[in-house]
């Protein structure tokens, strides 16, 4: 696939990154001559130097000849202008990345597809769901809905305290065979396991499970978790996350927001109706005990620094506090953030990414999300007739090394498949990948 992608930072290369190491043909377009000149030195792509808003310079990127045109720049207005004249210039889809969750209203949606944005991507807006749906599910590190729900990805770290550690696979399916949850990747010191019945659960892994509806419970007793209500949060960042996160959740918890910019504050008091909003440093580990920190239920750092977002929220595991969710920007940042004793990493760069994989493999992909701390992704895929997936038993249909099917969804109906299961046009797979599986993969539900 021909990919172009426009950006000004991190997110833009990241993606750059991450598509590279898919066989896509990437060109990136970025005014910044030293940065593009890091990137493709460290990686086998094209870079031109100048604006994605210049037509000389998208014809340049051969943008007649793109099959997706990604706009990520910080600004939202230089991404829908860029998405506008790629669409013209002849880009078969063109994707925009925007800040202003008020686009993504179903008439704003259309207005856009109708001038040539065919999608709209909000990784705050999407990020603000991560945290609210973890806060509902406190034991959780990942969650992740597939069809709308029908089956739930969950990460779930062992400690000592889990009683399935020391055990093989196999001995937790004979011992727990009540328990509908299929493990489809282990995290292990950086390492990714995809387990066969002989894998030994180790304390420290961060096991990824698919779950069918109502599993809780019993993910619960396998990984020895308790489930710890959360009645209390403090939020350290008024910055559109906090706010929204603020926002979406403050009807149902008692919610404090901390920021040390007078205007952000301001901003998140005009906005909240049920915060208690302070202006003031979360470094300040007296302000935080003064406002209660010992208190809280839930700690979620989202400021502009990765740096303060893990020191906060390691002083508030320290102080007591049970749930702790931290943005990090920068990707070198999750595996040691996760090492340390923090729940939970928000990561904009594989937001974006999972949004976006769903447009770049030939099968058709309804979901995908990269996993934190991995080059890995669950990805949903539609299966269409006379795939060859259709044609023979999940035993006979040989996976590529580095590829799990972790569940099926057919109809209304979620499925833990057995390798003796023939899979139906229009099923959907819920498939674990490593990059260099991925067009492998792709091609089985064509």
């Amino acid at each position: 696939m021909n990919i172009i992608i426009a950006g000004d930072g991190e997110v833009g290369f990241y993606l750059a990154k991450s598509l590279t190491e898919l066989n896509h043909n990437i060109t990136v377009v970025d005014p910044n001559s030293e940065l593009l000149k890091r990137l493709e030195k460290e990686n086998d792509l094209m870079t031109i130097i100048g604006s994605s808003t210049s037509p000389q310079v998208l014809e340049e990127a051969n943008v007649a000849d793109c099959d997706l045109f990604l706009a990520v720049l910080h600004d939202e207005s230089i991404n829908l202008m860029s998405c506008v004249l790629a669409k013209k210039l002849k880009a078969k889809k063109t994707v925009a990345r925007i800040s202003n969750a008020e686009l993504l209203a179903p008439k704003r949606r259309d207005m856009f597809r109708d001038l040539g944005v065919d999608e709209l991507i909000c990784p705050e807006r999407i990020a603000v769901k991560e945290i609210t749906n973890l806060i509902n599910n406190p034991v959780a590190g990942e969650f992740f809905d597939f069809s709308s729900g029908l089956l739930t990805m969950y990460l779930i770290r062992m400690d000592n305290e889990s009683p399935v550690v020391g055990k093989t696979v196999r001995e937790l399916i004979q011992n727990y065979n009540t328990v509908e949850v299929r493990i489809v990747a282990i995290v292990r010191d950086g390492d990714i396991i995809i387990p066969h019945t002989d894998t030994v659960i180790n304390p420290g892994d961060n096991v990824y499970v698919i779950s069918r509806p109502n599993q809780m419970e019993a993910i619960m007793q396998v990984s020895g978790k308790r489930q710890v209500p959360i009645r209390k949060a403090l939020i350290v960042g008024g910055g559109r996350i906090g706010r929204l996160a603020a926002q979406a959740l403050e009807n149902k918890i008692n919610v404090t927001l901390f920021d040390e910019s007078r205007q952000k504050c301001d901003e998140a008091v005009n906005l909240l109706d049920n915060t208690i909003v302070i202006n003031g440093d979360a470094t300040d580990i007296e302000l935080l005990k003064e406002e209660g920190i010992q208190n809280a239920d839930a700690f979620i750092a989202v400021t502009d620094s990765s740096e303060t977002n893990v020191l906060t929220c390691l002083h508030a595991k320290k102080l007591g506090v049970k749930r702790t969710i931290a943005l990090v920007e920068n990707t070198g940042f999750i595996s040691l953030s996760q090492d340390i004793g923090i729940d939970t990493i928000i990561n904009k760069k594989l937001i974006t990414a999972s949004y976006i994989s769903r447009f770049i493999v030939k099968a058709e992909a309804v979901r995908g999300k990269w996993l934190s701390g991995t080059n890995a992704e669950l990805i949903e895929f539609n299966v269409r007739k006379g795939a060859p997936a259709t044609k023979c038993t999940l035993r006979e249909l040989r996976l590529p090394a580095g590829a799990a099917i972790g569940g099926v969804i057919r109809g209304s109906k979620s499925i833990l498949p057995t390798r003796e299961m023939q899979l139906l046009p229009n099923d959907k797979v819920i498939v674990f990948t490593l990059p260099k599986a991925m067009n492998h993969v792709a091609r089985l539900f064509e």
